[in-house]
């Protein structure tokens, strides 16, 4: 499932319509059919639905909309937001057949009758918004923000900026919105997808993948449990534990102890044959006692910290990961220095990993092997010299530069992550909630990762597998006992035998 821009869905809807010969009418009708079968999972047949009509496609769209749920019985009124004489093109077709259906357009002359609508429907300003809105509908979406009406968006929240950069003053805030054959940049970038509400979902609207090949240059796509299910290997009968990989986790200092547990435990959970925890010696009894399914490797220690000594041949795993608890001592630093130099396998770097990182990311150039990051919003600051506020209205261009510059695949965490590889493509996870939303669930996404990268040639499908499982854990949690507040990260790391026996 491709993410687009607003400018790529235009020429999208033109290349289909004018290469492919498929009449802008018709896909206005699949639009509205589209839509009408997925809302209904939300409608009550008691009810009264409101139906905001702009003009534009997204207007046409809610005309299709208000005339298939009035065929259906549904109490849905339409109001018109312009002058009738505004309506053009193909909305004009379906403004027409909605009132040779026998159907009344009612004009919106006082706002407070929003109020006796249970549910309200945005087909106001579509994709095509430019710039702050404007009146009435920024009357009107002030009022609808105002109500506990039930409320969604077709397409895109009138008001949100479609690519999700640009700041915007007002928007329909909805609580699902249903989002026509492509999902948009902004539904994936924040604060924009804030009006998106609490459920995204996506309708085919029979435009041909054709039409999209055409168009869209860069590689941006969902990555949804159907990709997990294609891509992530089955152990064979005849494997054994090397089979499965030989990995690395080097992290831990004296004041964070839980962290390398939790990644390691993550390893072994997540299907790693061989695991050996690098601790420094300081903490070996310690972390020895959490753990006893793993191999130790205790390195010089000094203050409780990594001397910047290494205590193995690091050369000889088949991944290996830096950071989880390392802290801040200048040990670290010189550890991170050398394996950039030294290590022959994919290399991740998270948690204090990366404040060391953005002292030699240039080294990052020089790696003939594959390296992985895994920056919060946040540290990805620090790793770009950008403001946390640009990087949230700029997730996908921001971290395909920075991939493509360093040659390292990212995942950019948050709530709908991004995973994007050296060459740009980019990958969004679709899976988690809020529940992740607590420390060390970071650490626990990088045993994760480990483990699918000992097992897995494809990286690019090893990566957004982990940070899928990741997601589901807490999906799966949520959905039986927990709650997203009381959810721990070692509770995603129990909770990963369910997931893999879904996707299996």
């Amino acid at each position: 499932m491709q993410v687009v821009t607003a400018n790529e869905m235009y020429e999208i809807d033109r290349f289909t319509m004018g290469e492919i010969g498929l009449p802008g009418v018709l896909l206005m009708e699949n639009a509205g059919q589209a839509f009408v079968q997925k809302a209904l999972n939300y409608l009550n047949q008691s009810e009264k639905i409101a139906v905001l009509i702009g003009t534009g496609n997204n207007g046409g769209d809610g005309f299709v909309i208000a005339r298939i749920l009035k065929s259906l019985g549904y109490d849905a009124d339409v109001y018109l937001i312009v002058k009738e004489e505004k309506v053009k093109g193909d909305a004009l077709f379906h403004f027409d057949a909605f009132r040779s259906s026998g159907y009344e357009v009612i004009p919106l002359c006082d706002l407070n009758d929003l109020q006796y609508y249970d549910v309200i429907i945005d087909a106001m300003l579509g994709i095509g918004i430019k710039g702050e809105v404007k009146s009435p509908y920024r009357e009107i979406i002030t009022a609808c923000n105002g109500l506990n009406n039930f409320k969604i968006a077709v397409d895109i929240p009138s008001g949100v900026p479609a690519d999700g950069s640009k700041p915007f003053n007002l928007a329909f805030k909805a609580d699902v919105t249903i989002t026509l054959q492509h999902p948009k940049l902004s539904a994936f970038t924040y604060p924009a997808r804030e009006f998106y509400g609490r459920r995204l979902e996506v309708v085919p609207i029979g435009i041909p993948p054709k039409a999209t090949q055409a168009v869209v240059k860069l590689d941006r796509k969902c990555w949804t449990e159907k990709e997990v299910k294609q891509t992530l290997t089955n152990r064979s009968p005849s494997s054994h534990k090397g089979t499965h990989g030989k990995g690395l986790v080097i992290g831990g200092s004296l004041p964070m102890t839980g962290a390398p547990v939790m990644t390691t435990r993550a390893v072994l959970r997540a299907g790693g044959g061989l695991t050996t925890l690098a601790i420094p010696d300081a903490i070996h009894s310690i972390v020895a006692s959490q753990i006893v399914e793993a191999m130790f490797s205790p390195w010089k220690a000094v203050n409780g910290h990594f001397s910047g000594e290494l205590g193995t041949d690091v050369s000889r795993f088949d991944a290996v990961a830096f950071g989880p608890g390392v802290g801040r001592e200048n040990g670290g630093e010189k550890i991170l220095s050398t394996l950039l130099d030294n290590v022959k396998a994919p290399l991740i770097v998270d948690a204090d990993g990366l404040f060391y990182l953005a002292k030699l990311k240039e080294k990052l150039k020089q790696r003939s092997r594959p390296t992985i990051i895994t920056p919060h919003t946040g540290e990805f600051a620090r790793l770009t010299g950008y403001l946390p506020t640009e990087i949230e209205n700029n997730r996908f261009e921001l971290s395909r530069q920075f991939a493509l510059r360093y040659g390292v695949y990212i995942v950019l965490k948050g709530p709908y992550s991004i995973v994007t590889t050296p060459t740009g493509s980019q990958f969004v996870n679709t899976s988690g909630n809020a529940a992740l939303a607590k420390g060390g669930t970071g650490d626990v996404l990088t045993g994760i990762i480990l483990a699918f990268a000992m097992n897995h040639s494809n990286l690019q499908e090893a990566v957004s597998n982990a940070v899928f499982a990741h997601g589901k854990a807490a999906d799966v949690l949520v959905e039986g006992n927990h709650s997203t507040r009381d959810v721990i990260a070692t509770d995603v790391i129990d909770a990963l035998p369910s997931v893999f026996r879904a996707f299996h």
